[in-house]
C-alpha cells in the first residue's frame, strides 16, 4: 500500500509540475495531463489500472517532451597588461579571460561566435582618456555604440549594454569605428556576454 502511494505521489508531482518546451501545444498539452490527472483522482482510493492508451500517453509525456537540459553560454574578457593602441575598423582583442563557458570567444581574434541560438545580453565597458568610439558589431552590423569626445580631457568609464538574438555562427565583436584611440588595460576595459534564454 505503501508502494501505490508512493507511484501516486510521483505521477502527481510529475502532472502538477510539468512544464513542455517542445512539441505539441501547450492546451493539448494540458488537455493530455488533467485528463491522466483525473483518471488518478478517480482511482485514489482504488488500485490505480492505467489502460495501455493512458500509459503510453504518461510515458510519451514524460519522455519526449521533457525539458532538455542547455548548457550555460557566457564570456567575459578584459584587456591584461598593456593598453591596446587600436586603429579605426579594427576589432578590440580583449586577452585577459575571465569565463569562457561555451568557448565561443576567440581572445586570438577578439570575435564571440554564437555556439547555441537565443537571446544574448552584451556589455562593453572602457576606461579612457582619448576619444573613443567603439560599436558591438552582429554580423559587421553596429547593434550599440560607445563615446567619448576628445574635448572631455578627463579620464571617463564608458559602458553600453545591448540584448540582441542570435542564431548559431552569427559574430559579435567590439571594433573601433573611430580615429585611433587606446583601450585602458588592468581589468578597466571588457566585453562581456551571456545567454539569456
Amino acid at each position: 500500500m505503501l508502494a501505490y502511494f508512493q507511484v501516486l505521489l510521483l505521477i502527481l508531482h510529475f502532472v502538477n509540475n510539468y512544464h513542455p518546451v517542445s512539441g505539441g501545444t501547450l492546451s493539448n498539452t494540458r488537455k493530455n495531463l488533467d485528463s491522466i490527472k483525473s483518471l488518478i483522482y478517480r482511482n485514489a482510493k482504488a488500485t490505480v489500472t492505467l489502460d495501455s492508451t493512458a500509459l503510453k500517453e504518461l510515458v510519451k509525456l514524460s519522455t519526449s517532451d521533457s525539458p532538455k537540459p542547455t548548457r550555460g553560454v557566457s564570456f567575459s574578457v578584459h584587456v591584461r597588461t598593456n593598453a591596446l593602441t587600436v586603429g579605426k575598423g579594427q576589432t578590440v582583442k580583449y586577452d585577459a579571460i575571465l569565463t569562457n563557458d561555451g568557448n565561443g570567444y576567440d581572445d586570438r581574434t577578439g570575435v564571440f561566435v554564437c555556439p547555441v541560438a537565443g537571446t544574448y545580453m552584451f556589455v562593453v565597458d572602457t576606461l579612457c582618456y582619448l576619444d573613443t568610439y567603439l560599436a558591438i558589431k552582429v554580423n559587421k552590423k553596429a547593434v550599440a555604440f560607445v563615446h567619448k569626445a576628445a574635448h572631455q580631457n578627463v579620464w571617463s568609464q564608458i559602458s553600453r549594454t545591448v540584448i540582441v538574438k542570435l542564431k548559431r555562427g552569427d559574430h559579435v565583436k567590439v571594433e573601433n569605428v573611430g580615429g585611433r584611440t587606446s583601450i585602458n588595460n588592468n581589468g578597466y576595459s571588457g566585453f562581456t556576454g551571456t545567454l539569456l534564454y
